[in-house]
Formats: C-alpha cells, structure tokens, sequence
C-alpha cells in the first residue's frame, strides 16, 4: 500500500476567520504527514497511534478556540457544532482506534482510519465550519436537541443488547445515508387517527447483521437471506421501534400507518432532499446498523409499494427476487450540479446502479464505502476539481483500476488537450443529447465486459 493522497490546501478552504483558518491548514499538513507514514509498513502503527494522539489533543484545543469564536459572535449554531465536535473527538475515533487495535493496524483499517479523518476533516471544513460565516447552510440544524437525542441513543444501544447481547457503539450522530455493506432499507410511518403529522422511520441494516442476529436466533443456519428470515426482521425491527417510541412523549397516539421495503435509490432521495431528526450509525460487531428519523412526506407516493397483510408474503418474495438478480454494473455520477447528477440518474437508472455525490469529498467517501464500475466525473467542480479527484483515485492502489470519464461543458481544442493529457477513460460533453450519453455509456461497458 503506497498512500500518494496530498490535501491540497486551497483558497476555497478559508471560512475567514485566522484563527480557524490557520488551524485547519495545520490539520491539512499533519493528515499528509499520517498518510506518507501509513503506506510504510514499518512505520504504520506508528503513523496511526501519534496520529489519534495528536487528533485527540488537537482536537480538544481547536474546537475549544472554534466554540469560544461562535459564541462571542452569537452563533446560532453553536449548540450543534458542539455535538459533532464532541461526537468526533469521544466517538469517531475511539471507535476507529478499537478497530486498528482489533486488526493489529492492517492495511485496510489503516486506509478506514486514514479516509475518516481525511473526509471528516475536508466535509466538516466546506460545510459546518463555512456555516459559521453564512457561506453554506448547516445540514444538521434540524436534529433533536441534545437531551431528547441521548435519550434516543441509550434506548437504542440497550435494546440491541436485550435483543441480541450485542454491545453496540454508536460512531455517528450524523449518518448521512452512505452505503456500508450490503444493505436492508426498511421504512416505517407512523401517524394518529386524527391525521396529524406523520412520523417516518428508516432502519438500515447490513445484511451480515441480520443473518448473524435473527437468523441465529431462529437456528437457521445460512449465508443469505430468506423470505423467513426478512419476514422476522420485519417483525422484529417493528416492535423495536415501538419500544424507541415508548420513550418519547411526544410520539403518545402514533400508530404504525405504512411499512415499505426499499431500494438504496429510494432511501438515497431522502437525505438528498430532507433534514433529519435522528441520524444514527451503529457497530454492532457483527456489521453496521443505521436509526433515522425524518420529517413527513419524505417519499414521492408510488415510490414504494405499502406492505400489509394481503400483499406481505408477496412484497418480501419480490423484494429477495430482485436482490438476487444479476447486479446493474455500478456507476458513481459526481456533478456540483443537482440537476446534471438526477438528469445522469434519470437517464441510467434503468440499466445501471447509479450512486450521485456532489463533491470531490462525497465522491471519494462513496468509493470507499462501495467500490462502483464507473465513476463518471465533472471535470469543473468548485474547491476540489475533477482533475484532483482523479489523481487521488490514481494514485491509490485499492482504486488506481476504477474506470473514470470526465464530463465537461467545454470541449475546445485547448480543454480537450488538458483532458487528454491527464489519461481518463474518456470524456463526455454534456450538451449531448441524453440517447446520446446513453449510448456511449452502453458502448463503454459493452467494450470492457
């Protein structure tokens, strides 16, 4: 494993205040530091134990001096840049520093350990922080204040542990919908007889996780999943969500209106367009489970078949069928712009498995958390440009093999010689009729089968 990733500091990174900027920059160069000394084999361990050291003590220090700027400005959202300072430094990397201890520091949990910190450092600097100044809006503004929120998270642990006698962690308050494993996505609304606001719940298991829990608990001894099996998942994961609700006040007279089984696609829109109340992620040990709770009318109506007592055993049979059938090749559509990304989405979705990302940053992060087919990439992004994500990806091992094709506005003779000269697979223009770029994806893939 040979780490070439350099964090280019750029002007885009500045929030303008000194004292965060000046920070951020020496976090910048210590994460390269970490990253040169984690692809030496003799120096790996090394590199990870005075890397968690110094990002705990840092840590401490730079958010002390972050928090104390917001509140002699009065900013409103300081209370919440609190909590995801708090929740990095006492939850993030404990939980990544048990897993490098478990693995005895081996590659993969070096590379987990050194992706976190990188893309927590470059998504928190362009997001949270920027909102401090008002250049962005905070993504989490929305959740449950923080006494309600502890009281969600102490019940959810101890009941995986009653169900299970698993002792889970939670390693994010603020999971933002991105793929780990295999997943389940299954949906719950609850409303009241009077037709007042619904409340909608999502859990998201890795598919180990429930073979490994209600399939041992049943004695079913099997690597997959079966119409039985999902029947008691859903069972399951009901009355768990009912012993949560049991404990907020607010949720007496709500009653379980909906339940629907849903693609990653489906789940996917809901954090491209929605703020959340709860967003939790959780290793469990035996794989990762996800808890969100979002505000109603989350999904377009037909966007998922409602499963009751007539259609039950048909809806899982059909949910399993569809899981099993031959995997669409995977293709990741990075694009700043939201009506290219679901332009791309609405135009592949038929063949292909299309995950969007909306940065250099989230781009990166996707193909840590699922390795996709294709990366079709915007050569013209802001901060983090095409050019950067495609000499990170080249430059790591694990995805120097990735196909990637850049997608410009511009195809003149001079863009056209600066794309060439960095080698992508290809380039597409995206004033191209969309049959068009269809049809050159199909070529691609039909060319490399």
């Amino acid at each position: 494993m040979e780490h070439q990733f350099q964090l280019m500091w750029k002007d885009e990174y500045n929030v303008g205040v000194d004292i965060i900027d000046k920070e951020h920059q020496r976090l910048f160069k210590i994460i390269n530091k970490l990253f040169r000394f984690g692809g030496e084999k003799d120096k790996r361990q090394w590199a990870c134990q005075e890397g968690i050291k110094f990002f705990k003590d840092h840590a401490m220090k730079h958010f002390s001096e972050e928090e104390e700027y917001m509140a002699s400005i009065r900013y409103e959202g300081l209370d919440t840049h609190k909590r995801l300072h708090r929740e990095f430094r006492e939850k993030t990397l404990p939980s990544l520093e048990r897993e490098l201890e478990q693995t005895g520091y081996c590659e993969n949990s070096v590379e987990h350990f050194l992706g976190v910190c990188a893309g927590w450092l470059m998504g928190h600097t362009m997001t949270e922080d920027r909102a401090i100044t008002g250049a962005s809006a905070c993504r989490w503004q929305d959740l449950l204040p923080g006494k309600e929120l502890e009281s969600v998270k102490q019940v959810i642990v101890q009941l995986v542990y009653d169900l299970f006698r698993l002792e889970s962690h939670i390693i994010s308050e603020t999971y933002g919908g991105e793929k780990f494993g295999r997943g389940i996505y299954y949906r719950l609304v609850y409303g009241t007889n009077q037709g007042e606001e619904k409340c909608e719940v999502f859990l998201v298991f890795e598919e180990r996780l429930l073979i490994n829990t209600v399939g041992k608990a049943m004695g079913i001894k099997t690597n997959k999943l079966d119409a039985m099996l999902m029947n008691t998942a859903r069972y399951t994961a009901r009355q768990f969500v009912g012993r949560i609700m049991e404990h907020l006040p607010e949720m007496d007279g709500y009653e379980l209106k909906e339940e629907n089984l849903l693609t990653y696609e489906q789940f996917h829109n809901v954090f491209e367009k929605e703020k959340l109340q709860v967003s939790l992620l959780l290793d469990t040990g035996e794989g990762y489970f996800a808890y969100c709770t979002i505000a109603p009318h989350l999904l377009k109506k037909g966007s998922a078949t409602p499963i009751n007592v007539d259609n039950a055993m048909a809806e899982v049979e059909n949910y399993l069928k569809k899981r099993e059938e031959e995997p669409k090749p995977k293709v990741l559509v990075v694009d700043d712009s939201l009506t290219v990304r679901e332009g791309i989405k609405l135009l592949l979705a038929e063949d292909y498995d299309v995950t969007l990302a909306s940065s250099g940053t989230a781009a990166i992060r996707c193909l840590i958390l699922d390795m996709p087919d294709l990366v079709l990439l915007d050569y013209e992004m802001p901060v983090c440009d095409g050019k950067q994500v495609l000499e990170m990806i080249r430059s790591e091992k694990t995805f120097e093999g990735i196909p990637v094709i850049f997608l410009t506005g511009r195809t003149d003779p001079d863009t056209v010689r600066t794309l060439v000269s960095l080698r992508p697979d290809g380039y597409l223009a995206k004033y191209l009729k969309p049959a068009e770029i269809k049809q050159k994806i199909d070529a691609f893939f039909e060319q490399n089968r």
